[in-house]
């Protein structure tokens, strides 16, 4: 190895040590504190030696009612990832290649607006616009007087409604920094070649800009499977969610050992998944 490959890796080592030093401080080390925790058959605070169990996790797959749970998360996190896409892209899209100038800042400040407030207060606000008699349900009988009372409040539509407006600027932004990456040449030319607006968005534009669509795809579904604060509130006991069971072994049973082991079987299942979607994502990459 030269003296310029040492020097040049010694640089990347200093500039991306911290960061891992970070992760590593961050996030592996509670991972792995928490992963071992779930194997232990009492509680850490529980001032009494523990061993080591696999009755967590056995528990796990004996009770048919967390399995539905898990499946009814990643069926959330899925639709919401979805419509967060549906919406998201059409808004990144006119960002990038139709707004600008003070139009552009305007508009990305309504789409950052959501962060300045706390992700509690953003999701009672949502009741207060469900309910029957709330705001959504004095707009439609302004609108139609004779109309039915709304009432989604309670309800999966409104869990899903919630976590999109949560969400939702995440795959405006990555979606928006990939469309603008996208030099205008080239969708010039694929219009002077004949392409019409359909045709130019499916085969130019959106494969293009699927990186931004991967990385907001990603961003939404992780934590939107993992999600008990919506839930539980914009839900009520229809909005039964993996992540609620957790946060209830945490906060109300103290069963840290079986909430260890709901987070691990859940984490597991998000990353075969993202292992299974990888080399389909991976080969349209590379024939970009």
């Amino acid at each position: 190895m030269s003296v310029a490959d040492r020097r040049d890796r010694g640089a990347i080592l200093a500039l991306t040590g911290p960061a891992y030093l970070w992760l590593t401080a961050t996030i592996f080390l509670p991972l792995s504190a928490m992963l071992y925790v779930s194997f232990l058959d009492k509680s850490p605070l529980v001032p009494q030696p523990a061993s080591f169990t696999l009755k967590h996790y056995e528990a796990f797959l004996a009770k048919p009612v967390y399995p539905q749970l898990m499946l009814w998360s990643l069926e959330l996190g899925a639709l919401v990832t979805v419509f967060c896409l549906l919406i998201g892209y059409p808004a990144a899209l006119a960002l990038a290649k139709v707004v600008k100038g003070r139009w552009r800042e305007a508009l990305f400040l309504l789409v950052v607006l959501p962060f300045w407030s706390n992700a509690l207060v953003r999701t009672f606000s949502w009741t207060m616009v469900l309910r029957p008699g709330g705001l959504a349900d004095q707009a439609i009988h302004v609108v139609a007087p004779g109309a039915p009372a709304l009432d989604i409040l309670y309800s999966y539509p409104a869990v899903v409604i919630g976590l999109v407006h949560s969400y939702l600027p995440y795959m405006i932004l990555t979606c928006y920094i990939s469309l603008q990456a996208i030099d205008d040449s080239v969708i010039e030319a694929a219009r002077s070649l004949g392409a019409r607006p359909w045709h130019l968005l499916r085969r130019v534009i959106f494969p293009m800009s699927l990186p931004g669509v991967l990385a907001g795809s990603a961003l939404i579904f992780v934590p939107a499977v993992g999600s008990f604060m919506e839930p539980r509130i914009l839900g009520g006991t229809k909005g039964a969610a993996l992540g609620m069971a957790i946060e209830e072994q945490f906060t109300v049973t103290a069963n840290w050992p079986f909430g260890g082991a709901l987070s691990f079987v859940m984490l597991a299942a998000v990353l075969l998944i993202c292992l299974a979607l990888y080399p389909v994502a991976r080969r349209r990459m590379e024939g970009l």
